[in-house]
């Protein structure tokens, strides 16, 4: 069986160094998971929904509420996404870990 190290042996492992590009790709796929997410919400309910160009039994699902909903789901989700990863870009923050309160 596995001991577990004491902690006199355990070292501080150091922060990651972040680039710009990884602020930037960050920065990118938030704004990009607010867009979608707001468009899959509202689209589906907007008169440019319906397509007149497919067959019937297809266009009875595309006008479905239940397709629409799910449709919709899927901007929530995105939008939920995207509070998450708001709250992970604190991880390109200098003083992150200079801020904490020690006990």
């Amino acid at each position: 069986m596995l001991q577990p190290e004491s902690p006199a042996t355990l070292h501080e492992v150091p922060r990651p160094e972040y680039k710009w590009y990884h602020k930037t790709a960050g920065l990118i796929a938030v704004i990009l998971l607010f867009e979608i997410g707001i468009f899959l919400l509202i689209w589906p309910w907007a008169s440019d929904w319906d397509l007149k160009f497919l067959p019937y039994g297809l266009r009875q699902i595309w006008n479905s509420n239940y397709f629409r909903g799910a449709v919709s789901g899927l901007g929530v989700l995105n939008i939920y996404l995207f509070f998450v990863e708001v709250f992970r870009l604190r991880r390109f923050s200098r003083n992150e870990g200079q801020n904490r309160v020690h006990e």
